[in-house]
């Protein structure tokens, strides 16, 4: 059943500055400026109506069906996380998990660099994007930091995809006599804000 019209409003936290430009009949720029930076995210070909007013955005969409309650869900979803990420900060958590050979990581510039994992003499290392901050904690947990949830997320999710083992690489993947089998690898153990 299609319903004529729908409006989902996001109220704009104290001490943020939202601007959208329409960037095209469908294509909407949304700037989001607070205390700890500033997020720039494109919405293309979307069907649902962008303005700022009295201090709220108003999503409007026409003709709503299942297909556009979820976009609204959505971008409702998007817009406040980029209000949180400019007032109080993304911050991942990973664990170092070894069971016999010591993992090492450490930051190299731009890049997190993995070693002697499972042994192997091979390194792995992933570039650390733009807007990104990682720490190394002790020998066992990683930070990592930013403004932007989609993107510490996304490159925290990529450090534990990077230690994953699968198919024929995993050596006794459900263990031997009920135990855990390998479970070596960086995991991500928790998220939070950076500030409370």
């Amino acid at each position: 059943m299609r319903v004529v019209y729908s409006v989902e409003e996001v109220e704009i936290p104290k001490g943020v500055n939202v601007s959208i430009e329409k960037t095209g009949p469908f294509d909407y720029v949304v700037k989001v400026k607070g205390p700890l930076g500033e997020l720039v995210k494109e919405f293309r070909n979307t069907p649902v109506v962008m303005n700022v007013q009295d201090g709220k955005i108003l999503l409007e969409v026409f003709n709503v069906r299942k297909k556009e309650y979820a976009i609204l869900g959505t971008y409702k979803g998007i817009l406040k996380n980029m209000f949180l990420g400019v007032t109080k900060g993304w911050r991942y958590k990973l664990k170092i998990i070894y069971t016999h050979f010591p993992v090492l990581a450490k930051v190299q510039g731009s890049q997190l660099v993995i070693e002697n994992f499972l042994g192997r003499k091979s390194k792995i290392t992933l570039d650390i994007p733009k807007g990104v901050k990682v720490e190394v904690k002790g020998k066992e947990d990683i930070v990592v930091e930013g403004i932007d949830r989609e993107l510490v997320g996304t490159f925290a999710s990529s450090i534990q995809a990077a230690t994953e083992l699968h198919g024929d690489e995993r050596p006794s993947p459900h263990g031997r006599e009920g135990t855990l089998g390998v479970v070596d690898g960086i995991y991500v153990v928790g998220v939070e804000h950076i500030k409370a």
